[in-house]
């Protein structure tokens, strides 16, 4: 977390600092701060949070026709003047948003059998309770995207799966099936758009909020942090291909041996550089822009 002096902070998670920025908005700052198994590392990942900001703004104006958000402006000239002693830090990697109450689930869908939902079909053939047709391999995709949400995790704890029955018993059905209905479209678009750029989006995780009683997305958007995105031109059933985003962390991380417990391990210059690589490749590819386009000061 970077001080911020003349701004309040409510809160830091893993990748984001929560600041109030008056009026019923919030400040929503995204680090360079890079984590695996829920543990910071202490070495950061230059320009990774300018990365998921842009990815997300591009995303809001791409979907806007399709769905209310909570996006105010990334223009730190929009940030009140608290905020202007900090411009060098927060431009780029900031958004000014509206408050909205967060619904207590990740609104997860997938389009691939890959991950959580792999383990889970090869023990029972399901995912998230869903049937699935026997003979799949890993990362087959599946005939149609389905709808998988979690519960929102405590920092540190991991979300967990659980069944669409599970969801509407808690938010309510009409609520429960709008927000199917909605990430299922925005997954479909987001993937429509993805196989342009020669893109799979294998699945990716919407957060909703509601904001005068009416759905709202929120929080970040179809990005390398909350999507799985693979290069189509490396993808076939049987194996996982690469993804755009911290992979060359999470492999380091795992051979030297850590035991996924705090302390994390420092990254070498080269897991940094490749993987801030591979963040600018997924923000260029994605948003058919150079990365030197988004405004970062």
């Amino acid at each position: 977390m970077t001080a911020l002096p003349g701004l309040t902070l409510l809160r830091s998670g893993k990748v984001r600092d929560i600041y109030d920025a008056g009026d019923d908005r919030l400040l929503l700052v995204a680090s360079d701060r890079v984590s695996t198994y829920d543990v910071i590392h202490p070495t950061e990942v230059p320009d990774k949070g300018r990365v998921l900001t842009g990815v997300s703004a591009f995303w809001f104006d791409h979907l806007g026709d399709a769905t209310a958000n909570h996006l105010v402006s990334t223009d730190v000239a929009d940030f009140g003047p608290a905020a202007q002693a900090h411009a060098e830090h927060l431009a780029g990697r900031t958004m000014l948003v509206d408050q909205v109450e967060i619904v207590p689930f990740e609104c997860v869908v997938r389009g691939y059998l890959v991950g959580s939902g792999w383990k889970e079909y090869q023990r029972d053939g399901t995912v998230c309770g869903i049937e699935l047709a026997d003979g799949l391999v890993e990362a087959d995709r599946l005939p149609e995207p389905i709808f998988t949400p979690a519960t929102k995790a405590e920092q540190g704890d991991h979300d967990e799966n659980v069944t669409f029955a599970r969801m509407a018993a808690d938010v309510g059905d009409d609520l429960a099936e709008q927000l199917r209905d909605l990430s299922l479209e925005l997954y479909r678009r987001g993937a429509e758009l993805a196989a342009e750029r020669g893109i799979i989006l294998a699945d990716t995780k919407f957060e909703f909020g509601l904001r005068d009683g009416d759905v709202v997305l929120a929080d970040e958007v179809l990005t390398p942090d909350s999507s799985r995105y693979w290069p189509a031109d490396q993808w076939a059933p049987g194996a996982t291909p690469p993804s755009f985003d911290k992979q060359f962390v999470r492999d380091y991380a795992t051979s030297t041996g850590w035991d996924k417990t705090p302390p994390a391990p420092e990254l070498p210059d080269d897991v940094v550089t490749a993987t801030r690589a591979k963040y600018l490749e997924a923000y260029e590819r994605i948003t058919g822009e150079p990365f030197s386009s988004w405004h970062a000061g």
